[in-house]
């Protein structure tokens, strides 16, 4: 069928843009977990300072294709609420590896690597929902939802371990505080991949 997308040839560099955002979000993520299982784990933050860098630019263009386009494949408020989902991924991210470059003589103990990887698993399932958009099909995504909301519930377990040992009275005061905040940093940080998730899967829940 003819369509006015088609006539206008608009489209695509939307699905393209929130793609490149999903991808530097995971790259961040990919980052902090390489960095996370080094054994001398000296924070390099130059490489998540460009996935921020990547993802400030797609959101940027995001914005300007939003002013300058006829033609979206999706509601607008939609592609936003994607883009800015996925803008607060690696800036999370950043803010962990930021914080753990100034503390790092106090958490030679402390073994980040578990969550970090189940970190960098949300984000390479949101590239995979992001990706998914275009085909617009329910149960691919749903499935890749279930994958997601899966891992969320993963991390939520692992925080109350967490707890056990903050209040098992085994730990100083500093590595109490440093602990708690770094872990709940890497749950936020998933909790952002999930919102993601949830934005994709209800853009696809009312257009297919």
């Amino acid at each position: 069928m003819f369509s006015l997308q088609t006539m206008f040839g608009q489209g695509n560099q939307f699905y393209t843009l929130l793609e490149d955002a999903a991808v530097a979000a995971h790259d961040a993520a990919k980052a902090l977990h390489a960095m996370l299982r080094e054994a001398d784990r000296q924070p390099a933050l130059d490489a998540f300072k460009l996935a921020r860098l990547r993802e400030r630019e797609a959101s940027d263009k995001i914005s300007q294709a939003l002013v300058d386009s006829f033609i979206t494949p999706i509601e607008r408020e939609d592609i936003e609420a994607l883009g800015s989902a996925l803008y607060k991924i690696p800036k999370q991210i950043e803010k962990f590896a930021d914080r753990y470059s100034l503390a790092t003589q106090h958490l030679e103990h402390i073994d980040f690597a578990p969550r970090a990887a189940m970190l960098e698993q949300a984000a390479g399932v949101v590239v995979e929902m992001v990706k998914a958009l275009r085909a617009m099909k329910l149960e691919p995504m749903k499935a890749l939802n279930d994958r997601l909301r899966a891992l969320e519930n993963e991390a939520d377990r692992l925080m109350l371990e967490l707890y056990r040992d903050i209040y098992s009275g085994k730990l100083d005061p500093l590595q109490m505080f440093l602990l708690k905040e770094f872990f709940e940093i890497l749950e936020k940080a998933i909790d952002r991949c999930r919102e993601a998730g949830v934005v994709a899967y209800e853009i696809v829940l009312k257009n297919s």
